[in-house]
């Protein structure tokens, strides 16, 4: 259902903002936000899930059980973090069938050396293009419905440089990617060409950290069909955190949570937690 829904977003040609979740929480206020799309960052699900680096130190499972919970939590289609599709070409194809059946609407894989590391950090090292073309093959061959969005992602331009990662999109999406995407863009000539070049798919941007800011309506300009947005929930509640932190630690007092602001946060909150549909149950059988 999801996958059919990512690609009838993308059939109709506007682009699909995907803000990053990184948990059930985030997820639903993505949802209330008005989105039509969400996104499950690797970044964001090894920090504020697991409290790791990413650097491949979070497992399939661990992964697939955050997906799991982002799908549940919301009527969105879910892009997902599929990282390298953890080993072999065999490996992909139980990667796929589990994030399918998690409820995941796509899945994103990588051609980064195991274990990989964020696409915006230096060091990466990425496998041979047919290595990577028969795991893309595994991919789509592996998938229970044909809605269910196969992404493939290159790190090569950081890595052997814009051509090489040009070339490699190329070879995915004539494997059967539905969406190609090069990761770790850090100047405009990057970000045009890409879309520009690769009109066998429609193209996925990351606006990452190192990616020049560019707003929605320049990127759709630019030609791409999805962009994903991983930190832009991460870093506001990590600063927002970290400030409630100091001050009640100075202060001894919770600034804005007290009185009436609580009371009016806690009935806004318990709304979007869905509250007052599971009290009705409630009611309901105990009648």
């Amino acid at each position: 259902m999801g996958g059919k829904k990512l690609r009838k977003l993308i059939a109709e040609g506007e682009l699909v903002v995907a803000p990053g979740a990184f948990s059930a929480l985030t997820a639903k206020l993505v949802e209330e936000a008005g989105f039509n799309c969400v996104y499950m960052s690797g970044y964001c699900t090894a920090a504020f899930i697991y409290g790791y680096p990413d650097l491949g130190l979070v497992t399939m499972s661990e992964m697939l059980a955050n997906a799991r919970l982002l799908a549940e939590a919301v009527e969105l289609p879910l892009i997902a973090d599929g990282d390298t599709g953890y080993g072999n070409p065999i490996n992909v194809v139980r990667t796929v069938r589990e994030y399918e059946r998690a409820g995941a609407a796509a899945l994103h894989i990588e051609d980064q050396v195991w274990p990989k590391r964020c696409g915006h950090m230096t060091g990466k090292q990425v496998v041979p293009k047919e290595e990577m073309t028969a795991k893309i093959r595994a991919a789509v061959d592996a998938r229970a419905s044909d809605d269910f969005v196969i992404i493939a992602r290159t790190d090569a331009i950081g890595v052997e440089g814009l051509e090489s990662a040009i070339d490699r999109l190329h070879a995915y999406a004539a494997a059967g990617a539905d969406v190609v995407f090069a990761d770790g863009q850090t100047n405009m000539e990057q970000i045009e060409r890409v879309p520009k070049e690769c009109t066998e798919a429609p193209c996925m941007i990351n606006m990452g950290p190192l990616t020049p800011a560019l707003s929605v309506a320049d990127i759709q300009k630019l030609g791409y069909a999805v962009a994903i947005f991983p930190a832009v929930c991460l870093g506001p509640a990590v600063l927002s955190v970290q400030d409630a932190l100091r001050t009640f630690r100075g202060t001894g007092r919770t600034p804005a949570l007290e009185g009436e602001e609580l009371i009016r946060l806690f009935g806004s909150f318990n709304k979007l937690m869905g509250a007052d549909r599971y009290m009705a149950l409630d009611r309901k059988y105990k009648s």
